[in-house]
């Protein structure tokens, strides 16, 4: 078997990487639609602070699942919880986008696998490289 990546691309491959990094993105997303100067956008009480509290959570989710991948399947799930919460307390989960970004970045999450073996593709890609003299 050939040696694993070094550097960055080794280390993004032994985290849920993707899935975090697009769980990041949606609650930046979404925090940023509740700071849009629109007439549309209300807050009213606890509602108002809850638009605030789940974006942050989902971005601290995100950084977790990219930083302590250990408890993945707490995080992505947490994660999917308040993406779904999203949609009644931040203006449609921040127009949809950030609603379909956390639910793509949560399924990619909870679906890695810590000890995959290394897809075929990869494989004759190295292969390639080792044939051919430099």
């Amino acid at each position: 078997m050939p040696p694993a990546p070094r550097g960055f691309a080794g280390w993004r491959g032994r985290r849920p990487f993707w899935g975090g990094l697009l769980i990041v993105l949606a609650g930046a997303e979404i925090l940023f639609t509740e700071k849009a100067p629109m007439r549309m956008v209300i807050h009213i009480g606890m509602l108002g602070l809850a638009g605030y509290v789940i974006p942050t959570l989902m971005v601290l989710c995100g950084l977790l699942l990219i930083f302590h991948p250990v408890q993945r399947v707490f995080y992505s799930v947490l994660a999917v919880l308040a993406t779904l919460g999203s949609w009644v307390t931040s203006n449609l989960g921040g127009f949809f986008i950030g609603l379909l970004l956390g639910l793509i970045g949560s399924s990619l999450a909870f679906g890695w696998l810590p000890d995959q073996p290394r897809r075929r593709r990869a494989l004759r890609r190295e292969a390639k490289r080792e044939a051919t003299p430099a």
